[in-house]
């Protein structure tokens, strides 16, 4: 996994130079490409160096891919002048949720390789043949206004907005990413669940958050993006670390009480995080003196480091304590991200 961690780092990172000089339809078809081509090497490969890149190969063409679907849905809605950047999210959640229910029956059937391999040629058909309906270059404005700089330093106090939207985002991906990887496991270990209840726990995030991000768009026109995910953060992390903080004890005498009340902690996670990363994505584009596509890639960069590395830090805090403490890590990352909401104002998404 490290493979992918860096290669998506490294997509990202590039994404935005890339979208701003070249346009975000041609760097999706080259991403279209690049990833499917990755999910093929990895079927292929024999030793791990070869597994390395090839993970690093899915991983830039990953990053290529999200950063510029992105940039095309932030021009979406300034060209129809509505919010859908949540729904989009929403469709990437749903896709996300239906492949692991899927993937996990295939594998009783299929091999990783051949299962490798089709889903390589599947995607490599689906993106090319998707990415001819997206916005070309000469109507997705992606050299933004003329004093929109391209080239931006790595700190610097031109940047510091987009520093706090990418560690609001960091933290944010940090609660997504224990959730899904982790939050099985609690039920699993900690709380002694068999298998077959204890995915409860993920399927109650994930469905929590396409539910979150279709409804998403009205929220933050309702709410307004920097006071949606403050509301996110704080009560969506405050809710999940006191369910778990009751469930786990309470499991081992009132087992079903406790499972009610832990997924009622998992919903308020997802609700909470659902609708942050359309917020903080929507936000960077409208930091000023900065082309939106670098903006994007700049805070996607370091929201993508979060999503990555934050499972394997909560797992090196359960390895000393217990998954249950090591819990408690992603949910005050959540509430930080309602903290650093303050960013979407400065930023006036």
């Amino acid at each position: 996994m490290i493979g992918s961690t860096f290669g998506s780092i490294a997509g990202a990172q590039l994404a935005g130079r890339f979208i701003h000089t070249y346009g975000s339809q041609r760097v999706i078809f080259v991403g279209s490409v690049i990833m499917p081509a990755g999910l093929a090497g990895m079927a292929l490969a024999t030793n791990a160096v070869a597994l390395f890149l090839t993970l690093f190969t899915m991983g830039v063409g990953y990053a290529l891919l999200d950063m510029s679907y992105n940039f095309q849905g932030t021009v979406v809605e300034k060209i129809l002048g509505r919010r859908y950047m949540s729904s989009f999210h929403a469709m990437w959640s749903t896709g996300a949720f239906i492949t692991t229910v899927i993937g996990g029956a295939i594998t009783r059937h299929v091999s990783p390789q051949v299962n490798l391999l089709v889903i390589a040629a599947v995607c490599l058909i689906a993106y090319l043949i998707s990415a001819t309906f997206l916005l070309p270059p000469e109507l997705d404005g992606h050299k933004g206004d003329a004093e929109h700089e391209a080239k931006i330093p790595l700190f610097g106090k031109n940047v510091m907005p987009l520093w706090l939207l990418g560690v609001g985002l960091l933290a944010s991906l940090v609660g997504e990413g224990a959730a899904s990887d982790w939050g099985a496991i609690l039920l699993r270990d900690e709380m002694g669940y068999e298998k077959g209840v204890y995915a409860s726990a993920f399927a109650s995030f994930a469905l929590a958050m396409i539910v979150s991000r279709f409804l998403g768009d009205r929220a933050l026109d309702y709410f307004g993006p920097a006071r949606l995910v403050k509301l996110g953060g704080y009560f969506g992390g405050s809710i999940w670390g006191i369910a778990m903080a009751i469930a786990v004890p309470l499991s081992s005498s009132h087992s079903l009480t406790a499972l009610i009340i832990v997924n009622i902690g998992f919903v308020a996670a997802g609700l909470g995080i659902g609708p942050m990363f359309p917020a903080f994505i929507l936000a960077a584009t409208k930091v000023p003196g900065i082309a939106p596509a670098v903006a994007i890639s700049r805070v996607g960069v370091i929201g993508i480091a979060g999503f990555f590395f934050g499972p394997t830090i909560t797992g090196v805090i359960s390895q000393y304590t217990s998954l249950s403490i090591g819990m408690m890590y992603p949910v005050a990352m959540l509430i930080l991200s309602g903290y650093l909401s303050r960013g979407i104002k400065s930023s006036k998404a």
